[in-house]
């Protein structure tokens, strides 16, 4: 009597599923990459409203309320970074159990090819926060996961 993992037509199954996960864990990893960089122009757009509301010596409590909006977009990045740090954690995981059992397709292709986009994302941002900054961003986001719902 043969296991169930023998049999040829559990085994294309169970292939399939993995190969199924793996795409959705890339799109997953893809998403979180776009909202990371959308956050990012949100900052650059609202840093910039900010500075011309100064310029032209906005009232100050207009200009109060500006600096919220921009300290609150600027508080979504690190959150925004770690959610992508997990899927990408788990994409590195599913693709390296593809890899180990030999399966081929074009989602291991694609997977790859999103493991390099957000490499590249993450070194960016690390060229662009010093050390203290990187400190500042962390005890924020620790600060707001633990008070906000």
């Amino acid at each position: 009597e043969a296991s169930l993992e023998k049999q040829p037509s559990f085994r294309v199954f169970r292939m399939a599923a993995t190969l199924r996960s793996l795409g959705i864990k890339t799109r997953t990893c893809r998403r979180a990459m776009r909202e990371l960089r959308s956050y990012e122009e949100e900052v650059e757009k609202e840093a910039a409203k900010t500075a011309a509301m100064k310029e032209r010596g906005a009232d100050p409590y207009d200009l109060k309320q500006q600096e919220n909006v921009l300290a609150e977009s600027r508080m979504m990045i690190p959150d925004c970074h770690k959610r992508l740090e997990a899927t990408l954690a788990e994409l590195e995981a599913t693709l390296a159990e593809l890899k180990e059992s030999g399966e081929q397709g074009v989602e291991i292709g694609e997977a790859e090819s999103a493991i390099t986009e957000v490499e590249t994302v993450f070194e960016q941002f690390e060229d662009q926060l010093t050390s203290q900054e990187r400190r500042c961003v962390e005890v924020l986001a620790s600060i707001l996961i633990k008070y906000l719902p």
